[in-house]
């Protein structure tokens, strides 16, 4: 079949629904009333002559063409913004969008220029819409791959190929206990480290091994995806946890948090940005050379 305008604008409204689960909560990003949306899905199957999705009392939820019509579709739009970015650079302007995701509680970091990077960018390009995710960083890589995203920041384990990287500084990790844990209230010189590595931990999935205990994990630890779910879990008192010490600060302060002694666990974790590999549209490379700039 021979793509139209018509079909690229059924697809994009079809990748709003994925995104969102449902046709609720893309009304709200697309702009239109459900049944105007499901009007344009039902014109969308019409046109491909296939099931996309079944929706109904029990929610919505993709068939497997209409899985497989949607990974086309995002390659296609991914293609297309692209290639636009590319035409409108033809002019001399940066406009379009950019998307960039980061890790979870980085806000708190002092290291963390991505304010000052916006602030500098948006100066520059007014024009180009920033979209800011927060993400983990396999979904964030799998993000830059398919083109849900243009530029990730935070820490990459295990980096896949067709991705550009470079480091930024570096994130000191401390091990902590919540002071309704037995450690809190005791003398750093009785905890042992044997005791420690007893003890259940919580640990982010999305860790290598090599920074996680190096021996062997527990039945009693517990494996998070965000750092935010990894506090709330140290803070529960039923967990010692390797937590970023920008974040676990104020709770120290506030005596709910207690820094252990030992330093053995304790490590410095690379904050970096990362993107596509090989050229990208100018819009892209702006952002990435104004971010670097921040650290000289």
């Amino acid at each position: 079949m021979k793509l139209t305008g018509s079909d690229i604008h059924l697809l994009s409204v079809f990748d709003s629904v994925v995104r969102n689960d449902g046709f609720s909560a893309a009304q709200i990003e697309l702009g239109i009333s459900q049944p105007t949306i499901s009007n344009h899905i039902t014109a969308l199957e019409e046109r491909l002559g296939v099931k996309l999705c079944q929706r109904g009392r029990r929610g919505f939820m993709l068939t497997e063409k209409g899985r497989m019509v949607h990974e086309i579709g995002q390659a296609l739009l991914d293609g297309l913004n692209t290639h636009s970015a590319h035409l409108a650079e033809l002019r001399g302007n940066l406009v379009g969008q950019l998307k960039i995701a980061m890790v979870d509680a980085i806000t708190t970091d002092p290291g963390c220029k991505l304010p000052e990077a916006i602030r500098s960018f948006t100066q520059a390009a007014p024009a180009v819409r920033i979209d800011l995710s927060i993400s983990n960083p396999q979904d964030i890589m799998a993000g830059l791959l398919d083109g849900s995203y243009h530029i990730g920041f935070g820490s990459f384990d295990n980096l896949v190929s067709g991705l550009h990287l470079t480091d930024l500084y570096v994130e000191p990790h401390a091990l902590y206990c919540a002071d309704t844990h037995p450690f809190f209230a005791r003398k750093d010189v009785d905890i042992t480290d044997a005791e420690i590595e007893d003890t259940p931990w919580v640990h982010r999935g999305y860790w290598s091994q090599q920074r996680m205990k190096s021996y062997a994990a527990s039945d009693e630890d517990r494996i998070v995806r965000q750092i935010e779910s990894q506090l709330m879990m140290v803070l529960s008192g039923g967990y010692l946890g390797l937590l970023p010490e920008h974040l676990a600060a104020s709770f120290e302060v506030d005596g709910r948090l207690r820094r252990m002694a030992c330093e053995t666990f304790n490590f410095g974790c690379p904050m970096q940005l990362i993107r596509r590999s090989g050229a990208v549209p100018k819009v892209i490379e702006r952002f990435w050379q104004t971010l670097q700039a921040c650290y000289p």
